[in-house]
């Protein structure tokens, strides 16, 4: 179910605004606002979401041998010789959660050995810092489905102790959010290691075979990832409240026409990011065009079913959202909050009777 205008139909009747009802005012005045601000003006630039990202089957790869003939030819896990200063290591690791929930996807990362230290031995690197070296990361992240959701990349120094501000679940590291793809288009934030790790990943030569990687095993480890998105997932608010609307009615829904537990619902909302079959920055089609990201509604903490979120027709950055509000929810205020890749928005309050 949509409503049945555009962000077109309503500049094209901007005068007669005062005169529509209710739910259709209040969302071309959303509508309207949206087009006049700057890009990411409905977001809260400036708030941040952490993400915790667990990874298994971690293998370090090292750089140890120069013969290209021999590099992932053994079919045993390998002993490689001690890492030295200069040396090179790639790792690759399996995403298996984010936040406690499952997820797929990939870790690479490539790194510079370089063992910096304020009184180093021999073959180590004076520096005023303790750090192992510097390092760049990548997180591609995919749906249990196998939906791909996006990428975020982060530089890093690796090591040592973690910069003023970082997360507090940051153990080790000094990791920076450069930027993001897909559902984290834009992301920036800082990031860190988190300690103690479960199982450590474990050392290989690059002449072992990696696509046994999973076969031989590897290390279990955690990242904690806060990003500051280029826009978060909001829920358009109205003179009234925020824009959540009964569906069988397409009532707004306020303290005077409440919504009830198990009642099903429809929201509209800004920064839900990309959509399927929509290049980004192109006006959303008539026809349904589900959001990527995997989209999430908490009603005083618990989970709502979501049953569709997609672009809304004719908008560049306008979404609609069909859920049930779930049984047992308490009369009163309740705390509506809309997140989408993990990535969550202010809450608002949703009366309920």
């Amino acid at each position: 179910m949509r409503i049945d205008f555009t962000a077109f139909e309503c500049i094209s009747q901007t005068y007669r605004i005062v005169a529509m009802p209710l739910v259709r005012r209040s969302l071309c005045l959303a509508l309207l606002m949206s087009a006049l601000l700057p890009a990411g003006g409905w977001g809260q630039a400036t708030a941040s979401t952490t993400l915790r990202v667990d990874v298994e089957n971690a293998v370090n790869y090292l750089e140890d041998r120069a013969d290209v003939t021999r590099l992932g030819t053994d079919t045993h896990a390998t002993s490689p010789a001690p890492l030295k200063a200069f040396e090179r290591l790639t790792q690759i690791a399996d995403i298996v959660a984010v936040n406690g929930k499952p997820a797929k996807g990939t870790l690479l990362a490539n790194s510079l050995n370089l063992t910096l230290k304020p009184a180093p031995s021999a073959g180590q690197s004076l520096a005023d810092i303790t750090r192992n070296g510097i390092g760049h990361w990548t997180f591609e992240f995919l749906q249990p489905d196998g939906t791909q959701l996006g990428t975020i990349f982060l530089v890093s120094l690796n090591g040592g102790t973690p910069p003023p501000g970082a997360p507090s679940l940051s153990g080790a590291g000094s990791f920076t959010v450069v930027g993001g793809t897909g559902a984290f288009l834009g992301a920036r934030g800082q990031a860190g290691a988190i300690l103690p790790q479960t199982i450590a990943p474990r050392a290989a030569s690059v002449t072992e075979d990696p696509s046994l990687r999973r076969t031989i095993g590897g290390g279990k480890i955690s990242f904690v990832i806060r990003i500051i998105a280029q826009e978060l997932p909001e829920i358009i608010a109205t003179a009234n409240g925020p824009a959540v609307v009964h569906t069988s009615t397409n009532q707004l829904v306020t303290t005077t026409n409440p919504a009830h537990a198990g009642e099903e619902l429809t929201l509209y909302a800004t920064g839900l990011g990309p959509v399927k079959g929509v290049e980004v920055g192109q006006p959303f089609p008539a026809s349904p065009a589900p959001v990527i990201a995997p989209v999430e509604i908490a009603v005083n903490g618990s989970a709502a079913t979501v049953s569709y979120a997609g672009g809304y027709p004719g908008t560049l950055d306008g979404y609609q959202v069909n859920f049930a509000l779930p049984s047992g929810i308490a009369s009163g205020l309740a705390n509506l909050q809309l997140s989408a890749a993990w990535i969550q928005g202010s809450a608002v309050a949703l009366a309920v009777q």
